[in-house]
């Protein structure tokens, strides 16, 4: 059921997301782990694109938000305003409170306005003059960012970066792949996709996802790579332990969209990347040295035994 469901999703997505499979099917993982997605990469590649695909094969309430320098807190969470007829306040609530909200060019926002949304990224709640909100679940955020060197762009947060399950990147298309895209441009708009499943489905498979089985081994594989990241000599910080619950969180769902109720060691290598590397900080002199977090992780995976099968 979920490989099937799954798959549909996918498939729906690289309508008009040509050329990146294993892109489509690490946003849909994320999706399934209900977990929140990064994308980071150059303008113009379809960050957006992909954010709203991705949203548009869900049949729920899709939120969308431009992120902009003048972008402030209440824009994003809500406000609290005195009503006259009722003589009371009421809250009216932001554009956070759907089942997929897109976070378009977060970086953009001044940290103020990126730290809004800290907590309900955590908690699935917004807190406002003392009360709580919970927002609809399933919840996801799926936010795109441009690189940080770029003109108008502010860093996010260790703490908020902490909090994306995955940080993927689309990258350029091959030759062939881009013609294909120019040549049916105007019929590729995520607009013309149809839903495939509802939120209730999706909260449903993200429960079934949680049930693939972790043999011990692979839950301490995963400790001992975060535990080599965070001893190595050139990283500041290290993965913290919420990163590793991600990874397991993730190699379940993309266990079971692969078809098996097991994990095996190559869905925990093959997420690493996306799951680990935004979580490595390096420290100024690994920096200055042209070190980057892909090669430290990398350096980390190849210290650690994979795990084998016990023989007979």
């Amino acid at each position: 059921m979920v490989a099937e469901t799954g798959a549909r999703i996918a498939g729906e997505v690289s309508r008009v997301v040509l050329g990146k499979p294993q892109v489509v099917r690490l946003a849909v993982t994320a999706l399934l782990a209900e977990g929140h997605l990064l994308l980071e990469d150059v303008p113009g590649v379809g960050k957006t694109t992909l954010a709203r695909a991705l949203a548009a094969t869900v049949s729920g309430q899709a939120r969308r938000v431009q992120f902009t320098p003048d972008l402030l807190p209440a824009d994003v969470t809500g406000v609290t305003v005195f009503h006259q007829g009722t003589g009371a306040f009421e809250f009216h609530p932001g554009p956070v409170f759907g089942n997929i909200v897109i976070a378009d060019e977060i970086n953009r926002a001044s940290p103020k306005t990126q730290s809004a949304l800290l907590e309900v990224m955590e908690e699935r709640h917004v807190t406002v003059d003392g009360t709580r909100h919970p927002v609809p679940r399933p919840f996801m955020v799926v936010a795109t960012q441009n690189p940080i060197e770029m003109d108008g762009t502010y860093r996010l947060p260790e703490a908020q970066l902490d909090r994306f399950l995955m940080r993927l990147s689309v990258g350029y298309p091959d030759e062939a792949v881009e013609v294909e895209v120019l040549r049916g441009a105007a019929d590729r708009s995520p607009e013309l996709l149809t839903a495939v499943t509802d939120t209730a489905a999706v909260a449903e498979l993200a429960a079934l996802a949680r049930t693939a089985y972790i043999a011990d081994p692979l839950y301490t594989y995963a400790v001992r790579v975060a535990a080599a990241t965070r001893g190595h000599p050139q990283v500041r910080l290290g993965v913290s332990p919420r990163g590793v619950i991600a990874l397991t969180r993730a190699a379940s769902a993309y266990a079971m969209l692969a078809g098996r109720r097991f994990v095996i060691p190559e869905d925990l290598q093959e997420l690493m990347p996306a799951v680990f590397t935004h979580r490595l900080v390096l420290t100024p002199d690994a920096h200055l040295r042209g070190a980057t977090a892909g090669g430290v992780l990398t350096e980390a995976i190849e210290s650690v035994p994979v795990p084998v099968p016990a023989t007979a």
